[in-house]
């Protein structure tokens, strides 16, 4: 990122949020396909304003149970896309409730960075975590059903130039479970067990009390 800035010095950055209706937790993986389609049609419009962007995808929770999944993209444009070819974010809205072909607004936003703020610090932001800790431990379940539904998705995506200065992390292995070393399980410290049940089709918690 930082040779990104220095290749592009006068870029400018936004910082867009798309989301849909939350979905009952099964059908999550078939949400976060509607959302990665539409996402696709939207860069393929010829008003997309981006010179590279960087698409992360999160995963919260409702106080119901449902889930709520929804992208957050880092987008480079060029220095005079605020006065040639600006989007506002009535216009963004369009363009995503079009690009969803859904017959409610869906909820966006969209943040201009500041030149003075360095993208890498959004960068961050965007890739911090795909769901919340707090999320993953509320509900043993519907923790369960999610791993389920998140199996082989991918977390993160690139388009345009960051597909030049990124490439070396798409071609990290896009599973790295087990190469670090074990660590010593702290005897304090607590843990959960499931078993896949075959006739259930679902994970089980498992008392290992």
């Amino acid at each position: 990122m930082p040779l990104l800035e220095k290749d592009f010095p006068k870029a400018r950055y936004l910082f867009l949020t798309l989301t849909v209706k939350n979905c009952k937790i099964d059908e999550l993986r078939s949400q976060i396909d509607i959302l990665n389609n539409a996402f696709r049609k939207l860069s393929r419009r010829k008003n997309f304003p981006a010179i590279g962007w960087l698409k992360s995808l999160e995963v919260t929770r409702g106080k119901d149970g449902s889930a709520h999944p929804h992208l957050h993209v880092l987008i480079m444009v060029k220095p005079s896309y605020f006065s040639h070819g600006y989007l506002s974010q009535k216009k963004w809205g369009e363009l995503w409730k079009s690009c969803l072909k859904v017959d409610y607004q869906p909820v966006i936003h969209v943040l201009a960075i500041k030149p003075k703020k360095s993208p890498t610090v959004i960068l961050n932001e965007v890739i911090k975590y795909q769901t919340k800790e707090s999320d993953l431990i509320a509900d043993p379940n519907w923790f369960a059903e999610y791993v389920k539904q998140m199996h082989n998705t991918r977390a993160i995506a690139l388009g345009g130039i960051f597909r030049d200065y990124f490439k070396a992390l798409e071609q990290e292995p896009e599973d790295l479970i087990g190469n670090d070393e074990e660590e010593d399980l702290d005897s304090d410290s607590v843990h959960l067990f499931f078993s896949w049940r075959k006739n259930d089709k679902k994970y089980r918690l498992i008392d290992s009390s």
